[in-house]
């Protein structure tokens, strides 16, 4: 029996729904849809959830009503949608060349806060820089900028061994500097993200995990020093997450009162939820219920099956970021995707889990959920700059000359993508069009080829582009000169009946 046919093929065997599966994944902007897909479902539950989870403490509010934080945070999410929208019309070139000014700027804005800065009596973190009526926080962008300009900084560096590249150092140093400046404002869960956020960029460049078991080492022995010599109020955290782990609380009227009353809110909402806005715990029971405590409130009003869809959702956009990150090509847009998605699936993993008692409570918002001005434009922005990438994948830029730029393109009225965007100075090999080798040619800068003459032979930097001129190179009549016999051209039909004839005497 022949063994073609004993063997099945793969799609046979597969089934048809891997089959579908794997033909919809090998769509060249499946990552892009995705992306833009989830992005916006995260957006609009984050509207949905704030409009619920606002309302009671609007209301003793002054001047204001029930709808105005709710109407503010809708405002703050247009904005944010606007910043995503510029993002992915700016080219991915000026994000290079710009992004030590942005790092420059941000840590001149951490410094500005623990001059000028204002909130320490509210949340017990001098994080804020309020600039008349408006406030900002400047953790979140440092946080963003570390990533984008460390993407830019060791794009093509690679440590040689066990041992650190020299950009590797400075950058340390420059995270070093942002993260203390982060500390310095008392804010633990946000220097806590920062590192990560390091980390997971090193990690993509190629560190060694030596280096990272020793940096991880450091960081609980800085964690083990400032609960015993830090402020008591964390490490009541820390006692609290420990009764969070046993399920039994000693304090629930003090240091656990937020914990427990989660863990309540968790509770109630079983298996379906009590309804969209029929939170109870909404009611002044849960502190920082529109804030850090947001999931707590999804889990009730919406229940397990709510809570489920918010973690797959996060589970998504972490698998096509990082999925976008292995498809592109060039290095710098393969490692800022990847940090940039790093960083805010590792915030909703920190927010998550302390809700639900895996980690002590350090304050982290839920990215797109939690109710916040700054975190919700600063997220819309670097999200865009990941559908930007999504966007620059080889596949969806040959996609988009062949077949056309997709819907959402044309309504956003999105630039074509370059293939020659990111690189920033590389070298960039590209074939003349005709009417440019037209010109030449009347200049006289090419030199025609004569009749039976072989073209050159392209060189290596020009092999990946000159595949379109492969058909120009054809095989011609040479005389020996032994003999004087003409020797027939060695063409693809030959050397297919050579292989058959091979095979054939083996």
């Amino acid at each position: 029996m022949n063994r073609n046919e004993s063997a099945p093929t793969r799609a046979t065997s597969d089934g048809p729904l891997v089959t579908w599966w794997r033909a919809q994944h090998a769509k060249p902007l499946m990552d892009y849809g995705v992306l833009m897909v989830t992005i916006g479902l995260l957006t609009a539950l984050g509207l949905v959830v704030a409009y619920s989870t606002t309302t009671t403490w609007s209301v003793v509010a002054e001047d204001s009503t029930v709808w105005s934080s709710a109407v503010r945070q809708t405002i703050y999410v247009i904005l944010g949608l606007i910043v995503m929208w510029l993002a992915m019309k700016l080219p991915l070139d000026w994000v290079r060349r710009f992004s030590p000014l942005l790092m420059v700027v941000s840590i001149i804005l951490l410094i500005a806060v623990l001059i000028v800065g204002t909130g320490a009596e509210e949340v017990g973190s001098q994080s804020w820089l309020r600039l008349g009526p408006v406030s900002f926080q400047p953790s979140e962008l440092a946080r963003v900028a570390i990533a984008i300009w460390g993407a830019h900084y060791l794009t093509g560096c690679t440590a040689p061994g066990k041992n650190l590249h020299v950009r590797q150092w400075v950058f340390l140093g420059v995270s070093f500097i942002t993260c203390v400046l982060i500390m310095s404002q008392g804010d633990f869960g946000m220097t806590a993200t920062t590192v990560l956020i390091v980390v997971a960029l090193l990690f993509f460049t190629g560190m060694s995990w030596v280096w990272i078991a020793a940096g991880g080492g450091l960081a609980m022995f800085l964690l083990a020093v400032l609960l015993i010599f830090g402020s008591g109020y964390r490490a009541e955290r820390i006692s609290t997450y420990m009764d969070a782990l046993t399920g039994h609380f000693d304090e629930t009227r003090t240091s656990a009162f937020q914990t427990y009353q989660g863990f309540l809110s968790l509770g109630d909402g079983g298996l379906l939820g009590l309804g969209l806005g029929q939170s109870r715990a909404k009611w002044y029971y849960l502190p920082e219920a529109k804030n850090d405590f947001v999931f707590a409130v999804i889990g009730e009003e919406l229940g397990l099956w709510g809570g489920i869809i918010v973690i797959g959702l996060f589970a998504v956009l972490a698998v096509y970021g990082f999925r976008t990150a292995m498809r592109n090509t060039k290095p710098f847009m393969a490692l800022m995707s990847a940090t940039l998605v790093a960083g805010i699936v590792f915030q909703a993993f920190f927010n998550i889990g302390y809700v639900i008692g895996m980690f002590p409570v350090t304050g982290v918002q839920l990215p797109l959920l939690s109710s916040g001005g700054t975190a919700t434009v600063i997220t819309l922005g670097a999200l865009g700059l990941v559908v930007s990438c999504a966007r620059h994948e080889p596949e969806a830029i040959s996609s988009m000359q062949y077949n056309g730029f997709p819907t959402i393109d044309r309504l956003l009225r999105l630039p074509e993508p370059s293939p020659n965007d990111g690189m920033l100075g590389a070298r960039r090999a590209t074939l003349p069009s005709e009417e440019q080798l037209e010109k030449r040619r009347e200049r006289g800068s090419v030199a025609q080829r004569p009749a039976g003459t072989r073209p050159r032979r392209p060189r290596p930097h020009e092999r990946a582009s000159t595949s379109a001129l492969r058909h120009d190179f054809h095989p011609v009549e040479r005389k020996r000169p032994s003999d004087g016999r003409q020797e027939r051209p060695y063409t693809t039909e030959r050397y297919r009946a050579h292989g058959r004839d091979s095979r054939r005497t083996r």
